[in-house]
């Protein structure tokens, strides 16, 4: 940090720390650098009022480097929240985000709604949709598959971090449903999943292209084939009554409800998130 070479470590003090933060943040045009300076500043020094050491201060100058080289906030942290929960991230997994939480919310309200047990996450990522009905629904039984091994190893990281409610989560990896046993067909109260849903010339903000696992994201032409395939096979998998939730782009809702009703489900509803945009359809069978 610059301020060091003014000043004496032991004279700093992590609000004058804070402020040189938010002012190399502001330069490199962060979107919120003032709270991005307090997450990256508690990061460094959990202890605020404790005195600053040439340790906590170099551990922040090199997070306060990789953010200012466009790396996402919550990829230099390491760990990032979700409802309940905190979560390991780095760029084997998608970052975590608010409209996902809502996701999960519905999930967990089908889930208790129907007085189910049995509940299946596709594409699982970090293990945040998972992981959070475990915890949430303490009766669930939960299934969480994933094709990229890589990703993977970052939900089977994030379950040993949840305590006894991991013990009811079966990590698989392999393709969509064709990854859990045979005897789950028919049997599944609620599937829910956060696939790729990006169209492949969708212009993206650089730090999701530049970051993200583009597996995690791209979807073919119409950001619609991942969505197709889950869809159309997952009456096959689910009880009656049985829910699918899956999260989708705002300009594809109205599509994959079409879709949701030609594969048999009864009813399909758009729902949106917190900036009011359709962000997820919920599909029953009765």
């Amino acid at each position: 940090m610059s301020a060091a070479g003014s000043l004496a470590v032991a004279e700093l003090t992590w609000a004058a720390v804070r402020r040189e933060v938010v002012e190399r943040l502001t330069v490199v045009g962060a979107a919120s650098p003032v709270a991005e300076a307090q997450w990256l500043v508690e990061e460094a020094a959990p202890d605020l009022d404790a005195p600053v050491t040439t340790r906590s201060l170099a551990h922040l100058d090199a997070m306060l480097a990789r953010r200012e080289s466009g790396e996402p906030l919550q990829y230099v942290l390491g760990h990032w929240a979700f409802r309940t929960l905190d979560l390991l991230v780095d760029p084997r997994v998608l970052i975590p985000r608010p409209e996902t939480e809502m996701v999960a919310g519905e999930a967990i309200d089908e889930l208790r709604r129907l007085g189910g047990r049995l509940v299946v996450d596709l594409g699982t990522g970090s293990g945040a949709i998972a992981l959070a009905l475990a915890a949430e629904v303490t009766t669930a039984e939960v299934w969480a598959v994933e094709r990229s091994a890589d990703a993977l190893a970052v939900a089977r990281a994030n379950l040993a971090g949840i305590g006894r409610a991991g013990a009811r989560v079966r990590l698989v990896e392999g393709d969509w449903l064709a990854a859990l046993p045979d005897e789950l067909r028919g049997a599944v109260d609620v599937i829910v999943s956060n696939p790729p849903y990006v169209a492949d010339d969708d212009e993206l903000p650089s730090e999701v292209r530049d970051w993200e696992p583009v597996s995690a994201l791209l979807a073919g032409p119409d950001g619609l084939d991942d969505l197709r395939h889950i869809v159309a096979d997952a009456p096959a998998w689910l009880r009656r009554p049985g829910t699918l939730i899956v999260e989708l782009a705002p300009a594809q809702a109205d599509a994959v409800r079409a879709l949701a009703l030609e594969a048999g489900f009864d009813e399909a509803e758009v729902r949106h998130d917190l900036s009011a945009r359709q962000r997820f359809v919920v599909a029953r069978l009765r």
